[in-house]
């Protein structure tokens, strides 16, 4: 009787691989695949996006995963071509069309009611969303053709810009903050101009700090060497560029990595004016020790740790 080989042991591999996703595939889908491509212990992503949609999804193995969440967290920017005229049961091409109208707005009636929607504003999740209620996503409710009521969520457009309008597709861009559904902002924007709408297209070209500059499709990276693939991810505080730097000195950093609060105050070293929170690095080798927070007095306070040595800085 055959036997199947071994199966190849997966090794750590730490860093950030900014993934510019297809169309077609889950965002889980391409992080499974992206880890098997690596062999990597540990992965994960940041914020999912739809199947339909494409753009920058920045995956985390080994370290970085400590740091995903300050990318859930982060502001996120889109281009996006809505549909005017038509609705569909999911907002997007995947759904099924419900209702067509004709349209005749104007680039100025668009922009009056663009307008409306920049600044803080309560959205309602959709129902073809990965919400949970009762421990069951809110698609499949969706699918079984149940609608839950849904609490409005409190949300912040930061940009909605005009960027093209050929009838009847516009074309947006949007800097909005977590939680927004850029879906629910196309329809929005489509009953307000009196029409309807669902989007063509939506693309994620910038994540916090991150932007597609350096993101590789995965085709590409299934096609480098097995060699070459660490090499193209970026290091963990690729996560954390949003911070200011703290440097200790070799002493400092072994108490910091023990979780003792330092009071960087007493010390003659360089240190941020504001509290907040910081990336920590050992002085005489810039290596990533973790996060912290920088409390009154300069004291700094060790709030996520690097366990072991992560590939590059």
């Amino acid at each position: 009787m055959a036997t199947s080989p071994p199966k190849k042991k997966r090794v750590p591999v730490h860093g950030v691989l900014l993934l510019d996703k297809s169309a077609g595939h889950s965002s889980n889908d391409a992080l499974v695949k992206a880890k098997r491509l690596l062999n990597a212990e540990k992965a994960g992503h940041t914020g999912t996006l739809d199947p339909f949609a494409t753009g920058l999804l920045p995956l985390c193995f080994g370290e970085a995963t400590k740091f995903a969440q300050d990318l859930l967290d982060a502001d996120k920017t889109y281009e996006t071509v809505v549909h005017l005229g038509i609705r569909t049961t999911t907002g997007d091409t995947e759904g099924e069309v419900v209702e067509q109208r004709e349209v005749g707005v104007t680039r100025e009636r668009i922009e009056s009611v663009l307008a409306r929607y920049r600044g803080e504003l309560d959205q309602i999740p959709p129902m073809y969303s990965a919400l949970k209620r009762d421990g069951k996503p809110l698609y499949e409710y969706a699918r079984a053709g149940v609608t839950l009521e849904r609490e409005a969520r409190r949300v912040t457009i930061h940009l909605l810009e005009f960027l093209d309008y050929q009838l009847p597709f516009l074309t947006l861009r949007v800097k909005c903050s977590k939680g927004t559904y850029i879906r629910v902002l196309g329809e929005d924007i489509g009953a307000a101009l009196g029409c309807g709408a669902h989007l063509q297209a939506l693309r994620r070209t910038q994540v916090g700090n991150l932007s597609l500059d350096h993101a590789v499709t995965l085709d590409a990276f299934a096609d480098m060497l097995e060699s070459e693939r660490p090499a193209s991810l970026a290091a963990v505080d690729a996560l954390l560029s949003s911070f200011p730097a703290v440097a200790l000195p070799e002493e400092l950093a072994r108490r910091f990595l023990h979780g003792q609060r330092l009071a960087l105050g007493k010390e003659s070293m360089a240190i941020p004016e504001s509290e907040g929170r910081v990336r920590v690095y050992r002085e005489i080798d810039g290596q990533l020790l973790g996060t912290g927070r920088m409390m009154e007095f300069g004291v700094l306070a060790p709030e996520r740790l690097i366990a072991m040595e992560p590939q590059g800085r």
